[in-house]
């Protein structure tokens, strides 16, 4: 077993690292670029969405607040009819740095959580081939898997979906890396 405290180096490094190459992905490569689309008449919808003076919340479209109302006739024309719409409102408009501070932390406790893991399983001197393994497995839970629910229940496209979890696949082998060189002793 391999201490917390004595992991710190390579969770705070890994997390620079991680955070220094979602930079790289996301500014110099082009990839994701296709995730979002816009709308034809963009203009026209953010006009109609101001009027409604929707606060700050994950929205529906259509909506039923009983799970009975959805096969009522009145729901399901509204489904057939469409459009069917999942809509995130906020409040700050996109605040950069406050998302960059938050995916920071993010990264923190991802590698927080591959450390405890690993550091339960390995001892001290394990081969940085086993810590890669460890790390890399738990840092790759942390930074991929779950994304697979935005494309099963919020209607995700796919093709989003699997590039940010290859984007999670490098972050474990930067995070895997990093620990497997600053292993202890």
């Amino acid at each position: 077993m391999v201490s917390m405290i004595s992991l710190w180096m390579p969770i705070v490094l890994s997390a620079v690292a991680v955070f220094m190459a979602s930079s790289v992905i996301h500014m110099l490569l082009t990839y994701h670029r296709s995730d979002f689309k816009g709308l034809a008449a963009e203009d026209d919808v953010m006009s109609a969405l101001r009027e409604a003076n929707i606060p700050p919340g994950d929205y529906i479209m259509p909506h039923c607040e009983n799970p009975k109302d959805a096969q009522k006739p009145e729901f399901l024309a509204k489904v057939n009819q469409g459009p069917v719409a999942i809509l995130t409102v906020t409040a700050d408009g996109y605040e950069m740095g406050k998302r960059l501070a938050l995916w920071f932390v993010y990264c923190l406790v991802v590698s927080t959580f591959a450390a405890y893991i690993s550091g339960r399983a390995l001892g001290p001197d394990a081969h940085y081939l086993t810590v890669f393994r460890f790390v890399g497995a738990a840092a790759f839970g942390g930074y991929a898997l779950a994304l697979l629910q935005n494309s099963i229940w919020w209607s995700r496209a796919w093709s989003s979906t699997l590039k940010s979890m290859f984007d999670g696949l490098v972050y474990a082998m930067v995070t895997a890396g990093i620990f497997g060189w600053l292993w202890p002793a």
